[in-house]
């Protein structure tokens, strides 16, 4: 169970934060000297190098939006530059493929930061630029939104799996419509039907609310409150529900920790888009608080749950299923140690969660809701943790920003140093991009303006 600091302060982190950023640049550089783009998009490291793996390039826009978090950080213009040029260059195939559920991931992390960046003057004011933007943005809305499966009780965007596949990362990626809907786009369906991306949003948050969330109420025999199916599966064929399942996790009855990070982050930050969607923009009355109320359960139960089944430190196993850690007596009660020799620990999902904890935090402390101050303060503990040894990468030689971060155990692709036993010591562009993108939100909360991925229209 995480050991909740309550005295600690966004301030007290700032040293950290910044020798983040200096790290950090020397990774970037590094990356976009060495990687050959003609191998795909980099993905993880091995033995401090990164590599790519082909699965799906559902990580390029992390690489170059980690380049445009540097500049929004620092103010380091030769990272805007690369970030921006980068973008031009080699994500206009990501705006139209129909084949991933990763829009949010790839695009809102490159086009969206760039017109984020706009609207805040940060960047000189462009018209034909901001249009350019906006037009990449609300073709990747209409693109993701088309991935739909029709269910008995709503739909889903399905994943690459195919349609009969929800999963629980999705609700990340579900900025990529926000952003859409928040440009004033619609997508066109046969003879000019129109769709509209704030309903299909709103289908897919309550369906993986539903069926990726578990809340105690006796679903199946491992129902615990907070758990999270990495998959949920349906029969496509009368779009009735039929199991969870998992492709990264241990077992489809236990919980693979990045995509319990993704539902925590994922409903919190949906939760705060919410909050700008007017009631009117809702077919029905009381549409958005009952969206609002789904969204809140699930992003309650499943912090509750990452608290409870995390050691003290905030740095979760990559699943809380793994069959070897039970041999550790009271891992629970004690913090992480990333070179065990029983499981590997997954800090890419404490950077991801952190952020959600964080902004589920500021979210219910707005409502003056009495449980704000945990979650707030837990975000912080944990990116205590991730800003000091042995998860902040300082050595030179080694291109990934955030250590012991977990691919694929199931399939064994992630590297195991010689005389070990689990993986460890690697990092991944995920990683890596959610730990920039949790040290420029807290900067943010410190000095504004606040960081939203929809951005506020503040330029002249």
């Amino acid at each position: 169970m995480i050991s909740i600091d309550n005295d600690l302060t966004v301030e007290v982190l700032l040293p950290r934060i910044s020798l983040l950023w200096e790290l950090s640049a020397q990774k970037i550089d590094a990356i976009d000297r060495t990687f050959d783009p003609a191998l795909g998009s980099p993905v993880f490291t091995v033995q401090g190098t990164y590599q790519t793996r082909g699965w799906t390039e559902w990580t390029q826009g992390f690489q170059f939006g980690s380049a445009i978090l540097q500049f929004d950080a620092t103010g380091e213009k030769r990272f805007l530059e690369l970030g921006r040029q980068r973008t031009l260059e080699r994500m206009a195939k990501h705006v139209t493929h129909f084949g991933v559920h990763d829009h949010g991931f790839n695009n809102v992390s490159t086009y969206g930061n760039l017109r984020r960046l706009m609207l805040e003057g940060k960047l000189d004011h462009s018209a034909w630029e901001l249009s350019f933007y906006d037009l990449a943005l609300k073709c990747s809305a209409a693109v993701q939104a088309r991935r739909w499966t029709r269910i008995s009780d709503g739909g889903f965007i399905y994943s690459f799996n195919g349609p009969h596949s929800l999963f629980a990362d999705t609700i990340r990626s579900l900025r990529s419509l926000a952003v859409g809907y928040h440009l004033g786009h619609v997508m066109l369906e046969e003879n000019d039907r129109e769709v509209s991306l704030l309903e299909r949003l709103a289908e897919h948050a309550t369906a993986t609310a539903r069926y990726s969330v578990y809340y105690g109420e006796g679903r199946d025999y491992y129902d615990q409150p907070g758990r999270v199916a990495h998959e949920s599966i349906f029969n496509i064929n009368d779009g009735r529900y039929r199991c969870p399942s998992t492709q990264q996790g241990y077992s489809p009855f236990t919980t693979w920790t990045r995509g319990l990070a993704w539902i925590i982050c994922g409903f919190a930050e949906q939760l705060e888009f919410l909050e700008t969607v007017p009631e009117s923009a809702f077919p029905e009355p009381d549409a958005r608080g009952s969206l609002q109320e789904v969204m809140l359960r699930a992003a309650v139960v499943t912090s509750d749950f990452y608290l409870e089944n995390t050691p003290t430190d905030g740095i979760p196993f990559w699943d809380t299923g793994a069959p070897l850690i039970a041999r550790s007596e009271k891992y629970l009660e004690q913090p992480s140690d990333p070179y065990n020799d029983l499981e590997p620990v997954d800090s890419s999902a404490a950077a991801i969660a952190a952020q959600g904890l964080l902004r589920l935090g500021r979210y219910l402390k707005r409502r003056e809701a009495e449980e704000a101050c945990k979650y707030w303060q837990a975000g912080l503990t944990v990116s205590r943790t991730l800003l000091n040894d042995p998860y902040l990468s300082r050595q030179s030689d080694h291109q990934g920003l955030l250590l012991h971060s977990v691919y694929h155990r199931p399939n064994g692709w992630d590297y195991i140093p010689p005389g070990r036993s689990v993986p460890c010591g690697e990092s991944s562009m995920w990683g890596d991009y959610h730990l920039r993108e949790l040290a420029l939100y807290l900067q943010r909360c410190h000095s504004g303006p606040y960081l939203t991925f929809w951005g506020e229209e503040t330029a002249s």
